[in-house]
């Protein structure tokens, strides 16, 4: 799959990221209230379907995705890597978090999701 500007969108998805975002778990609550309304410089969206997934959180601009593992990723390894490395393959970059980590350190994953968007921005500059 090429890195280009082109996001491949499944509209079959629309109605499950719909379902989602209703259905957030507490850790995907806890994050959207701090990173909502351009909290961070950027916009994000919450349960946004690329390619066949739907990413936890997207920036469009950025080309970052923020996913919250909660326990229905539990034994799901190789395939949250597979799944990764499809959304790299678009110039996306992945960052991901445990729901528990999201609830008990909060401003941590702050932390790091500050820092990736550093090294995004950065990296745009040249200053890498």
């Amino acid at each position: 799959m090429p890195n280009n500007n082109i996001i491949p969108y499944n509209p079959k998805l629309k109605q499950l990221a719909r379902i989602l975002r209703k259905n957030s778990t507490l850790g995907e609550v806890l994050l959207w209230l701090e990173i909502k309304n351009r909290s961070l410089d950027y916009q994000f969206h919450r349960q946004v379907p690329i390619s066949n997934f739907i990413v936890d959180f997207y920036c469009h601009e950025l080309k970052l995705a923020i996913e919250i593992d909660g326990s229905s990723h539990d034994h799901k390894y190789e395939e949250d890597e597979a799944r990764q490395g499809i959304l790299e393959s678009y110039g996306i970059r992945v960052i991901r978090f445990d729901e528990y980590e999201v609830k008990k350190q909060i401003w941590n994953v702050l932390r790091v999701i500050e820092r990736e968007i550093k090294e995004i921005e950065d990296s745009r500059d040249g200053n890498v």
